[in-house]
C-alpha cells in the first residue's frame, strides 16, 4: 500500500469495518469521503456507506489528504480542535438541511455521542445543533419565498420540515411574519 487512498476495499477489511473488528486496528484506518472523518476499524460508529469509504496505510496519510480523525475512536490519538470538528458540523448541515436530521443521525454522522456533540455545539456556536439546522431552513426557505413562486407546502418539505403547520409556527418564530406574509411583504 502506498499513501494514497485505496477505494476496492479488501473483503476482510470490509468486515473488520462492518463487524468493528479490534484485531484490525494499527493494520489501516479507514475514511468517509462525505464527513472527511477516519477511524480505526474498531470504531463504534455506524457503519459507512461502502461506496463512500477509502483506506489509509495509517493515520498520517489520511492527515495529508484533508481527512479528520474521529472524536469517538481517536485514531492514533489525535484529537481534531472542537473549533474545526464543529465547523465541519456546520458545513454538513448547510449541504444537507432538507433531510431528515437529528441530534442521533449527527452524532453517529460524526462519531460522537449525542451529548458531547450537543454540548461542545452549544459552547462554540452558542446554539444547540437542532436550532442551527432549523435557522438553516428557514433562511433558505425565506430565499425560495423571495425568489420563486412555489406553494407554502413545497418550499416547506423542499427544506426539510415535516409539515406545514410547524414549518409556518417555526418561520414565525424566526421572522415575526408568517411565511404568506413574508412573500407579501417581498412581492410588492
Amino acid at each position: 500500500m502506498d499513501n494514497y487512498p485505496i477505494q476496492n476495499i479488501p473483503p476482510e477489511y470490509w468486515t473488520a469495518i462492518s463487524n468493528n473488528d479490534s484485531s484490525f486496528d494499527n493494520q489501516f484506518y479507514y475514511g468517509v469521503k462525505t464527513t472527511k472523518i477516519f477511524c480505526r476499524p474498531s470504531c463504534k460508529s455506524r457503519v459507512p456507506n461502502k461506496d463512500n469509504v477509502f483506506i489509509f496505510e495509517n493515520a498520517q496519510a489520511a492527515l495529508q489528504i484533508g481527512f479528520r480523525p474521529c472524536k469517538r475512536c481517536k485514531p492514533d490519538n489525535i484529537l481534531l480542535p472542537n473549533e474545526q470538528w464543529i465547523e465541519l458540523i456546520c458545513e454538513w448541515i448547510e449541504r444537507n438541511y432538507h433531510e431528515n436530521i437529528s441530534l442521533n443521525i449527527l452524532a453517529d454522522t460524526f462519531h460522537s455521542s449525542p451529548f458531547h456533540l450537543q454540548r461542545t455545539f452549544n459552547k462554540i456556536k452558542g446554539e444547540s445543533p437542532l436550532n442551527y439546522l432549523q435557522r438553516i431552513r428557514v433562511n433558505n426557505a425565506a430565499k425560495k419565498l423571495q425568489e420563486t413562486d412555489q406553494s407554502i407546502q413545497f418550499i416547506s418539505s423542499s427544506v426539510g420540515f415535516p409539515n406545514n403547520s410547524y414549518f409556518s409556527t417555526v418561520f414565525k418564530k424566526h421572522y415575526n411574519l408568517t411565511p404568506n406574509n413574508y412573500r407579501k411583504k417581498f412581492k410588492t
